[in-house]
Order: C-alpha cells, then structure tokens, then sequence
C-alpha cells in the first residue's frame, strides 16, 4: 500500500511542476523577437517541457514496477 501512496504522490508533484513549468512562459510576453533553431523561442520551451513530463512520467511509472 505505500508504494502506491509514493507513486500518486511522485505523479502529483510532476502534475504540479508542469503547471507551474507550462502556465508560467503564458504570464510572459509571447511576441518576443526571439527564436531557437529557427522556430519561435515560446513554441520550443513550450514543447521541450511538454516531452520532459511525458518522459518523466514514464520513469516514474517504469521505475515504480518494481
């Protein structure tokens, strides 16, 4: 049974952080001159967190098997 607390507990606070990771560039000004690889510096923050929590939900959810 504490293993399944520990592992809802892991996957709140990844929810949490990606809230805070994905709500808090919106607060910002979006229309900056900036860009990345070509691409607008906004879009690749956006989806270079957006796989960061895919992928760390699938360590937890791989690493918590055991």
């Amino acid at each position: 049974m504490p293993r399944s607390n520990l592992f809802r507990q892991r996957l709140l606070v990844l929810f949490l952080l990606a809230l805070l990771l994905l709500f808090s560039p919106l607060a910002m000004r979006p229309e900056s001159a900036e860009s990345w690889f070509g691409l607008p510096a906004l879009f690749v923050y956006l989806y270079a967190v957006w796989a960061g929590v895919i992928v760390l939900a699938a360590w937890i959810a791989f690493h918590d098997r055991d």
